[in-house]
């Protein structure tokens, strides 16, 4: 979210990010709005002033016994607040229509993001490790590494047409001791943080509002990436009959009118717990002793995954419902930058205890999130596909998120309250750490070995083998 005094006084910086992002233009035009705003203030503001100013004048001529022009200027302010509501009116509407543009535009990349149009001008950071080599040391005896789907339904303890049969595409069901596995890697990195890396530990709600989902830029532009509960009394015959739907309203009209209320309506299932634990701080003034603030938390999360159709339908990696650890800090603007090397630094820490190969990306400003203003990925190397997969985003917000929240702080020297910086990343996805341990660990006899640091979790199990 934007400030538009800032951009009102940065026009040609603001153009020039929008132009880095792949975007035209829009100073002018948002700017125009913000003139139809401010006229419209004003006019209300002028009504409500020449009415106070009226009223001294009719005490004035009351005392004076002037009853005839007393009268007079009590007509002027019966119109005057006759024509209050329509200026009223009209100055919500400038506002929101200026809002609803402000809310619509990503966040500005920093300086030092890589100019691109997608994920592959990326640029490396750094890496760590090597990559198993089949029949190595890793991969003793493999010489086709298989996917984790393939190794999970061998084993009999990944399930996907049940998971069908239960709630359709995208969902698995994970058995015996890969459902151990699944739970022992995130208890594993929750501890890790909490122990290690400082971070508080959270059990936030999964169901949020709409206020929630707008303040971390999941609304407006996503709300169809998103999932919607409604309890059963919104789709009883009374509640829908309260919605006014005129008689000269379409079909298409009214479908979308009944769509939208309900979704007023509805709360949200968190599509990660960036979503909670940022929102932690809306609305509030924190002193700049209370910072920074950092929360971690195993969630569940759910995502529709709408423009996603296609890709990645064969086993866990993109899945409507799946388990992430997520890391949120809240800081300073002066301490942002150094909190998001922190950040990286601690979910590098989990994949460097689980022994895994991976590599750091900084994405460019073509792939970067909507809310974000500069994202590091850390992908992880998965031997039965053959490439990297992202298992972690890491992403520095800057004020973006605060804005929409009206999150600040008081700084210790004084003065005016300061918007918060945001920061959010995984710490990891647990799904996508399963794949990995799955595949870097996978052995000739289709078992597969467990990761010494996650073994006290799986209380001494040591290989995940069939069992009849």
């Amino acid at each position: 979210m934007y400030d538009i005094k800032w951009i009102r006084e940065n026009a040609e910086a603001f153009d020039n990010g929008l132009k880095r992002r792949g975007l035209e233009s829009l100073s002018a035009s948002l700017l125009a709005l913000d003139d139809v705003r401010r006229s419209a203030i004003a006019k209300a503001q002028a009504s409500q002033e020449r009415r106070n100013a009226l009223s001294k004048e009719i005490g004035k001529a009351m005392g004076q016994k002037d009853l005839a022009r007393a009268e007079e200027l009590k007509a002027e302010v019966a119109a005057l607040k006759d024509s209050q509501p329509a200026l009223e009116a009209e100055e919500k509407a400038a506002v929101a229509r200026l809002e609803e543009q402000l809310a619509a535009i990503p966040n500005l990349p920093n300086a030092d993001v890589p100019d691109g149009k997608d994920e592959h001008d990326n640029v490396v950071l750094h890496a760590h490790g090597e990559k198993p080599e089949e029949g190595g040391k890793r991969l003793v005896g493999v010489n086709q590494a298989k996917e984790h789907f393939e190794l999970g339904e061998a084993l009999g303890q990944m399930d996907f047409e049940a998971a069908a049969k239960l709630s359709g595409s995208r969902f698995v069901v994970l058995n015996r001791q890969i459902a151990r596995l699944n739970r022992a890697i995130g208890q594993f990195m929750l501890d890790t943080h909490t122990e290690e890396h400082g971070y508080s530990e959270v059990n936030p709600p999964l169901l949020v509002n709409r206020d929630v989902m707008y303040g971390t830029a999941q609304l407006p532009k996503f709300e169809d990436d998103q999932f919607w509960a409604l309890s059963g009394q919104y789709f009883d015959h009374g509640s829908l009959a309260e919605l006014f739907i005129p008689d000269n309203l379409g079909a298409k009209d009214t479908a979308q009118l009944v769509r939208d209320s309900l979704l007023r309506a509805a709360k949200g299932l968190i599509p990660t717990a960036e979503v909670p634990l940022t929102n932690l701080v809306r609305e509030t003034i924190l002193s700049e002793e209370e910072l920074p603030r950092r929360y971690t938390a195993l969630t569940p999360c759910f995502r529709a995954e709408a423009g996603s159709a296609g890709r990645d339908t064969r086993g866990m990696l993109r899945q409507h419902q799946f388990e992430k650890v997520e890391l949120v800090s809240i800081t300073v603007p002066e301490k942002s930058k150094e909190e998001h090397e922190r950040m990286l630094a601690s979910a590098e820490a989990i994949l460097k205890k689980l022994d895994l190969h991976y590599r750091v990306m900084t994405l460019c400003t073509g792939d970067m999130g909507f809310a974000s203003q500069k994202t590091w990925d850390i992908e992880v190397w998965l031997p039965g596909q053959k490439t990297y997969r992202e298992i972690s985003s890491c992403s520095v917000c800057g004020d973006f998120q605060a804005r929409r929240m009206n999150a600040r702080y008081r700084p210790t020297e004084g003065g005016s309250p300061r918007f918060v910086h945001t920061l959010n990343g995984s710490g990891t996805a647990v799904g996508r750490a399963l794949i990995a341990v799955m595949e870097n660990y996978q052995n000739a006899d289709g078992s597969i070995s467990v990761p010494d640091v996650l073994v006290p979790y799986m209380r001494g199990v040591t290989k995940i083998e069939k069992t009849a």
